[in-house]
């Protein structure tokens, strides 16, 4: 019985382990995405500020 239990929980850990990590690195990325889309509307706020 714990011949088979013990493999196959092994590969659920393994399993958790590969989606953390692509879970961190796709939360990095949407953050750089959100940081950039920042970036450009203070730039364009300030254009707008500048041309007033």
């Amino acid at each position: 019985m714990h011949g088979e239990i013990l493999p196959m929980i092994r590969m659920f850990l393994f399993g958790l382990m590969v989606l953390g990590l692509a879970a961190c690195e796709t939360t990095k990325g949407a953050g750089r995405d959100l940081q950039k889309a920042g970036q450009t509307i203070s730039n364009t706020a300030r254009n707008v500020q500048n041309s007033i």
